[in-house]
């Protein structure tokens, strides 16, 4: 470890817990980020500027939640059909979906999962928003 870290770590030591605690605060406001969150295959990048050091954490997401926003009222039994593949419901249930919007049609998705039901949907006239 470098010298700074090494003199860093030794003034944690001797920190009581309230001042490590308004450490924290500060930091999470100076840098934008949340310490309770846990980053996983995060990367953390600080670029400097003219004197003040700015940290970001770069998160690669691997999950994402389909949103179906809104189908057309002309292709609302186009739609239902495809719908009802893709949930797995019946028409009744479907019907209810499609009323019901907007609403997650699939949370926790892989990309390419997430673009597939994009690409039945949107022929549709669907309106999609993945998050």
């Amino acid at each position: 470890m470098s010298d700074i870290t090494n003199e860093i770590i030794e003034k944690l030591k001797s920190m009581t817990l309230l001042e490590a605690s308004e450490l924290v605060s500060e930091i999470e406001k100076t840098f934008g980020v949340d310490a309770s969150a846990p980053v996983s295959g995060g990367v953390i990048s600080v670029a400097g500027g003219e004197g003040d050091a700015q940290s970001q954490a770069v998160e690669e997401k691997t999950t994402f939640d389909v949103i179906l926003e809104a189908i057309p009222q002309d292709k609302r039994v186009p739609a239902l059909k495809v719908l009802r593949t893709i949930l797995s419901l019946g028409i009744k249930e479907t019907k209810e979906f499609i009323d019901s919007l907007p609403k997650p049609l699939k949370e926790g998705v892989s990309k390419e999962e997430a673009d597939s039901l994009q690409q039945q949907l949107e022929p549709l006239g669907a309106q999609i928003k993945i998050v």
